[in-house]
C-alpha cells in the first residue's frame, strides 16, 4: 500500500510538472501573440501611411503628366508656328532676291550692238 502511495505521489508530481510544462508554453504563445499583435498594429499603421503617401504619390503624377502634356502641346503648336514663319521667310528671301535682279536689269542701260 505504501508503495502504491508513493506511485500516486510520483504521478501527482508528474502531472503537475506536465501542467506547469504546458502553462509555461501557454504563457511563452501568449507573449509572442502579444508582440505579433503588436507588430501588425505597426505594420497596418505603416500600410495606411504608405497608401496615404501612395495616393498624394499618384495624384502629383496625375497633374505633372498633364502639365507636361501642355508643354508638348505648346512646344508643338510654336514649332510648327515657327517652321512657317522659316517658310515664309524663305519666300520673301526668294521673292527679294529676284525683284532686285529685276530692277537691276531694269536700271543697267542695254547697249546696241
Amino acid at each position: 500500500m505504501a508503495q502504491s502511495g508513493a506511485s500516486l505521489q510520483n504521478y501527482n508530481n508528474e502531472l503537475v510538472k506536465c501542467l506547469q510544462d504546458l502553462k509555461s508554453k501557454r504563457d511563452t504563445v501568449h507573449k509572442e501573440m502579444i508582440n505579433e499583435e503588436r507588430e501588425k498594429s505597426r505594420v497596418q499603421k505603416q500600410l495606411a501611411e504608405l497608401t496615404e503617401q501612395l495616393h498624394r504619390l499618384n495624384e502629383s503624377i496625375a497633374i505633372k503628366q498633364q502639365t507636361r502634356n501642355e508643354y508638348d502641346k505648346t512646344i508643338q503648336e510654336t514649332e510648327a508656328a515657327y517652321m512657317k514663319i522659316l517658310e515664309s521667310s524663305q519666300t520673301l528671301l526668294h521673292v527679294l532676291k529676284r525683284e532686285s535682279q529685276n530692277l537691276t536689269k531694269k536700271s543697267t542701260p542695254r547697249s546696241n550692238h
